[in-house]
């Protein structure tokens, strides 16, 4: 079974021991994350009714992502700014997909 589930605005498409990378979660790592926010479920080629139903997962590790270099020049003016960013990531693995966690 799958089920597609918003969360950090994107949306992924996640079956039961999938590993997905999202934007960070508020947890440790170990505890467990219901994710309520389902658009789409099924099995195989047939859908499922959505309404009430929940994606349990597990907070494998709290992380940082790749850093992104930002870089501003404006020619003929002697201006210059570089800054960096790692954006703060969240692995989770699904446990579960259904009402029970």
């Amino acid at each position: 079974m799958f089920a597609v589930v918003r969360t950090g605005g994107k949306q992924y498409r996640v079956a039961a021991g999938d590993k997905i990378v999202v934007e960070k979660l508020d947890g440790e790592a170990g505890s467990s994350i219901t994710l309520g926010d389902v658009l789409l479920a099924g099995e195989g080629s047939e859908l499922k009714p959505v309404d009430g139903l929940t994606v349990a997962a597990e907070i494998v590790a709290q992380a940082k992502g790749e850093k992104v270099i930002v870089f501003k020049k404006r020619r003929r003016h002697n201006y210059r700014r570089r800054n960096g960013h790692r954006q703060q990531h969240t692995i989770l693995k699904i446990t579960a997909i259904g009402g029970q966690a």
